[in-house]
């Protein structure tokens, strides 16, 4: 079955619980979307909040992709510039696709659907995001079109002594 995808669904209490609730599935399944597992629905509050913080003044758009039942399967934020000199690129943050979807192929439907949103903005040139590395996302980012752009050796530290590269992933919309 097909993903639903939605650019800036209205931002109801179901929605912001099924956003907290795909964000700690993903990271206590393992996924590099901020956290380290294992996470509580608390802890994962605050920075949805700041994210959602953006989308009454347009600085954050968000991307929810809803699966046949209807709940949250993935998301993608896309969050504007505010640096003069760089407005015409957006980061895309918190791109994460649920546990129970995964090998299906909605990690690269969500990638054309972030890719598509951010060119409906239309002053856009490029996507960039970061990634955690040792973990293969360079790889599934690349063949999404992206390229790596930029590595800091042991930028992420998930646990002490373990210590991950910090990744940025460009895509140009031209």
């Amino acid at each position: 079955m097909a993903l639903t995808f939605v650019l800036d669904p209205a931002v109801v209490p179901s929605l912001r619980e099924g956003i907290v609730e795909l964000w700690a599935d993903v990271t206590n399944a393992g996924g590099a979307v901020g956290f380290v597992p294992p996470v509580t629905l608390d802890d994962i509050r605050p920075a949805l909040d700041e994210h959602l913080g953006g989308i009454p003044d347009g600085s954050c758009r968000l991307l929810v992709a809803y699966d046949e039942d209807g709940a949250v399967a993935a998301t993608a934020f896309l969050i504007r510039n505010t640096h003069r000199l760089q407005l015409h690129w957006v980061w895309a943050y918190t791109v994460m696709v649920h546990p129970r979807h995964q090998g299906k192929g909605y990690g690269r439907e969500l990638m054309a659907a972030t890719e598509a949103a951010a060119r409906s903005l239309g002053d856009v040139d490029a996507i960039r995001l970061t990634c955690r590395g040792g973990l293969g996302l360079e790889r599934f980012y690349a063949s999404c079109g992206y390229k790596e752009v930029g590595r800091v050796p042991g930028a992420i530290r998930v646990a002490p002594g373990e210590d991950r590269d910090d990744v940025t992933m460009l895509l140009p919309l031209h």
